[in-house]
């Protein structure tokens, strides 16, 4: 049953590339290449934000989360569906100001300190998130060619413990020059095909996995019953159970990281600024919460069938972030199996590009034509982004080497980005009175309180002294970084003279009044 998995995969890269070199021949300038000419229409812009937001983050570390706690792993998506209801009202405000990047309304907004901080704190965040699809990958290879890590071993002398690299390296080069070729053009239309393959696989896939498992009650009879609980086993810590108050910090947790990355995410703002219309881009956030409510929970669900059938397998109990194509593989006839497993390699694939394109943006447009070559002919900017996608590719593979964790790089990458950009986009929507030198300050310290946060848990991990209690340190940094970030946002701008209205005005203007 290999050949079916292997054909599945080859049909999957043949028609991704066959859509992105069709969308090759209609890039000529930095217009087209970054925001696709600005010509979306809405069921396009619908396709591409579920297929940018839904990737490694749900499909392995929700599973790996869905594996330890069940149905309450829909915690960390909840918080995107609480964003998406004030993104409706955020969408068509940021089609009018239809620039290329988040650092381009932060100096707008703001200053061009707060530009130059919000492209670092981007970098940084994207490439993690990056770097974790690069390895949900390769966990799709190393389950469809069980022979690579020998392949690994043998021809290319990898040690046996970082076999399993190998996939990773072969996923990161295909998406590395996949990502290069078109730029936005190719993404968005490349997430229509991904995006409809993931929602028929995964609708079908539920009731199959239902039935093998015997229905409902015997769901229930092969799970502990906090499974189902809407706090799962959040509670626990060292098998113990610590009560309702702990077990709901840890749900916001998950919640809070999804829920601040989600209203100030780059790759969704880039999106709105490539729609054809303002109606194109609030018409595409219904389509959105819809698409992402139905997904995300059928995603949750398949992991916790996965993890009735197959929980006690040693292999997955030591990946448990490899549940869904684990399950695919084992648990599904061969063709849906088949089906699955190439709509989760199609997914990753598609997020990596949309992650690993928007901080590439990020440095051409908010860098070198901002600060460099301001003067640079569409040419160069094309070359230079396809140069910077292949240092930035490369920049996340090595992050990908280091962390182990799906579920524990995705919270680091949302934290940093949550407490350094969120804060400051939602006050460019909704505040007039903040200030430049608050967002400053509110970019540094949320960055700040997340690494040094970070820095302390892996001190802690490894038996070595410091600062933070042992208690605070078994949370998440969201906490401490947004506490620090918005107070320092709102006492700074208090402190300071409130900005022009030229700083403002483009943010709050209806429609009809931009286009005059």
């Amino acid at each position: 049953m290999v050949n079916l998995y292997v054909v599945v995969l080859a049909v999957i890269v043949v028609v991704l590339l066959s859509v992105s070199l069709t969308r090759l021949r209609s890039v000529k300038t930095k217009v087209d290449y970054l925001v696709a000419g600005r010509s979306l229409p809405a069921y396009v812009l619908v396709f591409t934000l579920l297929s940018s937001w839904i990737g490694a983050g749900s499909l392995f570390a929700g599973a790996e989360n869905a594996f330890k706690n069940g149905f309450a792993a829909l915690w960390a998506p909840a918080g995107g569906w609480a964003a998406l209801l004030i993104i409706y009202f955020v969408a068509p405000r940021a089609r009018n100001f239809a620039q290329f990047t988040i650092p381009d309304l932060l100096e707008t907004r703001y200053n061009a300190t707060a530009r130059v901080l919000g492209t670092i704190a981007i970098l940084f965040a994207y490439t993690a998130i990056t770097s974790y699809q690069f390895k949900g990958g390769g966990d799709i290879l190393h389950l469809t060619f069980p022979g690579l890590d020998e392949v690994a071993i043998q021809t290319f002398h990898f040690p046996p413990e970082n076999a399993h690299a190998l996939g990773m390296i072969i996923i990161a080069i295909f998406v590395i020059l996949f990502t290069a070729l078109a730029g936005m053009a190719s993404v968005a239309y490349m997430d229509v095909v991904i995006g409809s393959l993931i929602v028929v696989t995964s609708f079908i896939s539920v009731p199959l996995l239902c039935h093998r498992i015997g229905g409902w009650s015997r769901l229930h009879a092969a799970l502990p019953p906090e499974y189902f609980q809407w706090l799962g086993r959040f509670g626990f810590v060292n098998g113990v159970n610590q009560g309702t108050g702990v077990a709901f910090v840890k749900a916001w947790d998950y919640f809070l990281p999804t829920f601040l990355l989600m209203l100030g995410n780059q790759s969704m703002y880039q999106k709105f600024f490539s729609a054809k219309t303002e109606r194109d881009a609030r018409v595409a956030v219904v389509g959105w919460i819809a698409g992402t409510v139905v997904l995300e929970t059928l995603i949750v669900a398949i992991a916790v069938f996965g993890t009735a059938l197959f929980g006690h397998n040693a292999e997955l109990a030591s990946r448990p972030r490899e549940t869904i194509p684990f399950t695919a593989r084992h648990g599904l006839p061969p063709f849906v199996g088949a089906l699955l497993m190439g709509a989760v390699f199609a997914k990753v694939i598609s997020t990596a590009n949309n992650y690993l394109f928007s901080p590439a943006t990020n440095l051409v447009n908010d860098v070198y034509t901002r600060f460099i070559n301001r003067q640079a002919s569409n040419e160069s900017i094309l070359l230079v982004s396809r140069v910077l996608v292949v240092l930035l590719g490369i920049f996340a593979l090595l992050q990908g080497a280091v962390w182990t964790s799906i579920l524990a790089m995705a919270l680091y990458a949302y934290t940093i980005y949550s407490a350094a950009i969120t804060p400051v986009v939602m006050g460019t929507f909704f505040s007039k009175r903040v200030t430049a030198a608050g967002a400053v300050t509110s970019i540094i310290l949320g960055t700040a309180v997340t690494v040094f946060w970070n820095v302390e848990q892996i001190m802690l991990q490894k038996g070595r002294g410091t600062w933070i209690s042992p208690g605070w340190l078994a949370h998440d940094a969201i906490f401490p970084a947004v506490i620090v970030s918005v107070i320092s946002l709102v006492a700074v701008s208090a402190m300071t003279p409130p900005p022009v209205r030229e700083k403002w005005a483009p943010f709050f203007a209806e429609p009809e009044q931009a286009a005059n």
